[in-house]
Parts: C-alpha cells; structure tokens; sequence
C-alpha cells in the first residue's frame, strides 16, 4: 500500500517551508530588515525627496548661474574693449608714421629744388632766396606744378615753422608781395624743432645769404616729439633730383 509523505514538523522560531512565509518576514517583524524603498519612519528614516521637472530650480542654483553668466559677459566685455583699445592705438601709431615719412618727402622735395631767387614780403620788403632760422626757414622753390594754366609762375615761396606743437607749412601763391594760404599742419605733438645749416663744412644756426652763397648745401632738422621720441634728418638743398648718367651709374 502507498506510504504516506510525512510532514515535518515546524521548529520554533523558523517558519514552515509550506507555510508561504521568507526567511525575511521575521527579520521584517522584528523591524530588522527593510524591502528596497521601504523605511520606517520610527527608525528616522523618511522617503527620499524626489524633484519634478514642475519645481524648477532652487534660489542657490539660480544664483551660481547668474554668477558664472556674469563672469562669462564680463570677460568678453573686457576682452571687446581690449581689441578696440589695441586697434585704436595701432591706426593712431600708423597714421603718426604717415604723418613723418609725408613730412620727410615734402621737405626733400621743396629743399632738392630751392633756387636763388629773392623776393619780397608783404610790406614789400626785400628778402633773400633762402632765410633760415633755428625754428623756421622760408625759401623759393622751383617745379610747383600749374595744371589747370593759371597765371602764375612755376616758382612757389614756401616756410616751415613751430607753431603749438605742429610743424605747419605755409605756401605763398606769388612770390613777391602775396599774403600765404592758410598755414597746413605736416605734423603734430611737436615739442622742439631745431634748424641748422651746413655750408663748406661748417655748421650754422641761422641763414640769411651772407655766409657767401645764396643757398646752403644741407640743412639739418631735429624733432622732439612730446613723448620724448627724437627724429634726426639731413636734406641737400638745390639738387633738384638730378641723377647722373647711366654710364657713372654703372661705373659705381
């Protein structure tokens, strides 16, 4: 005849393999264990605080975000007035080169072609070609070009001198009695100006036709910018750009 399955009896303490309990549920009775996500509030615990996206942001993270924006805008505010303090200075710097090498070539031009022609000032006083100080000099100058034919030679009475802190030119449109155009500034934040004339190897501080020859062979000019910088150039007076022959070039 069929044996009869014997049934264990239950020990104390362990739950029954058949009676639909865990090793867990006494743990869980005796508060010693916990499911995942479940705590008990009697033992201080308190279910974890989850944020929608309805909420928003809290005041902190609202104000380091605002801060770093405001670092991020300020350096690109300093870094845009960099840039036009940088482009600035250099147009400035450029324009200041422009203004010493047009300076440079109108001098070389009017001294080259300096000719022996006295004239007279506006109370029609006599005057010789060529009167230097140590802070002007007025002469008469040969090639001044007339290309709409107007009646008026080709010579042109020209002076430089210093006045507040520029180098102006002044241009006479006759040479004997004509009061000059409005003076035309060739460079500017000139501190000092000094004029010298050379004539056989002496130097001198003032011309006026009595050294012996109506023109000098060189004239010195120093600048003295208002930042202290110091240009130094030397022109020869009354070459008129004249170059020599092909075959002496070639023979040098």
């Amino acid at each position: 005849m069929p044996s009869t399955p014997v049934r264990p009896e239950p020990v104390e303490g362990r739950p029954s393999p058949t009676d639909g309990r865990t090793p867990f549920d006494g743990l869980r009775a005796n508060g010693l264990y916990f499911a995942r996500g479940e705590h008990s509030a009697e033992h201080g615990f308190t279910p974890p605080c989850r944020r929608s996206a309805e909420h928003g942001f809290t005041l902190v993270e609202v104000l380091i975000a605002m801060l770093i924006f405001g670092m991020i805008a300020a350096a690109g505010v300093a870094l845009l007035s960099f840039s036009i303090r940088a482009q600035g200075a250099a147009v400035a710097r450029l324009d200041d080169v422009d203004s010493v090498e047009r300076l440079s070539s109108i001098l070389s031009a009017d001294f080259a072609q300096a000719v022996e022609r006295p004239n007279r000032d506006e109370r029609g006083v006599m005057q010789p070609a060529f009167v230097g100080t140590g802070t002007s000099v007025r002469l008469v100058r040969g090639g001044w070009s007339n290309l709409d034919g107007a009646a008026r030679p080709s010579l042109q009475k020209v002076e430089y001198r210093l006045e507040e802190e520029a180098i102006d030119r002044v241009a006479y449109p006759m040479l004997d009695g004509a009061e000059p155009y409005p003076p035309g500034a060739m460079l500017s934040d000139v501190r000092a100006m000094t004029l010298r004339y050379r004539f056989r190897g002496a130097w001198s501080d003032r011309w006026d036709g009595t050294q012996g020859a109506a023109l000098p062979q060189a004239v010195e000019l120093t600048v003295t910018r208002r930042n202290g910088t110091m240009l130094r150039q030397l022109f020869l007076v009354g070459t008129g750009y004249e170059q020599g022959p092909p075959e002496a070039e070639h023979g040098r």
